[in-house]
């Protein structure tokens, strides 16, 4: 289940390149630490991302059909020299244009290899733009400078990992997958600038399903379930959507003045802490 289209996921890699880029100019210190990945500093993180776009775009240029080792990638170290802003931004331009023409070229359908069962090229376009969204997210924030996304890149961001939970249940359930299995445990995520009534929320853990956007998230004994809509659950999150989403990444705190959590807080932060697969 996907929100968007192919040439949108394209277009959006290529609009998140450019913010990206923006922070790598911006005159934020690429040596400073990068609170949401404390192991990274901010030229690290750059590094990881224009890494990754040139390892997708090798994947989907040669039709790969098993996974590629990272040395076969020509130029996915990035520049030799570090702490050059000029040619860090230059090598993620780079790698962003390689990487959005290899996908427009190749449409969703054509099959490559990828680590979650969708063998094909629209996999990678999904991937990549939620990938480079949450950490364009952690680099805006490092260097301290306002975070925005579209609501529907936003959604989606939240659908796909939602989907990756699920198949990694199917596929690999190691103690942490284990652990999110049980009965009569549900989240609820909501987004309250998308139209939602907030005091029947509060009153009741319930709104209309038809009103804003929402998620419902079931921890069952065969494993993690989700739909879209508004039902009771054990607890719900509720706030702007770019704020639930950077919550649902673990990239702002539960106790953000823009987000509030309704009902058992200790089963989304157990969920926080467990679902965190990728």
């Amino acid at each position: 289940m996907t929100l968007l289209a192919h040439d949108r996921y394209c277009d959006e890699i290529a609009h998140q390149v450019a913010l990206l880029r923006s922070v790598v100019t911006s005159g934020a210190e690429l040596s400073g630490t990068v609170p949401t990945c404390p192991d990274w500093s901010l030229e690290d993180l750059v590094r990881h991302m224009g890494g990754a776009l040139r390892w997708v775009e090798f994947i989907v240029r040669t039709r790969a059909e098993e996974e590629v080792p990272e040395e076969r990638v020509p130029g996915l170290a990035g520049p030799a020299t570090r702490g050059d802003a000029a040619v860090l931004d230059a090598w993620l331009a780079d790698g962003g244009e390689q990487v959005v023409a290899a996908l427009r070229e190749a449409g969703p359908d054509t099959k490559v290899w990828s680590w979650a069962g969708i063998l094909n090229s629209g996999f990678w376009a999904r991937r990549m733009t939620h990938e480079i969204t949450v950490h364009r997210a952690d680099a805006t924030l490092a260097a301290g400078l306002p975070y925005e996304v579209a609501p529907d890149v936003a959604a989606d961001a939240i659908d796909e990992w939602l989907q990756i939970v699920e198949y990694v249940q199917r596929t690999a359930p190691h103690d942490a997958a284990r652990e999110l299995r049980g009965p009569g445990r549900s989240i609820h995520l909501h987004a309250t600038d998308t139209g939602a009534d907030p005091k029947a929320e509060r009153s009741e853990m319930r709104v209309p399903p038809s009103e804003g956007w929402g998620r419902v998230i079931e921890l069952t004994e065969a494993g993690v379930t989700w739909r879209r809509g508004h039902e009771k659950a054990t607890v719900a999150l509720r706030g702007p959507l770019t704020s639930v989403l950077l919550a649902f990444y673990r990239r702002l705190p539960l106790d953000a003045p823009e987000l509030e959590v309704l009902g058992e807080r200790e089963l989304l932060e157990f969920w926080l802490e467990r679902a965190t697969f990728g």
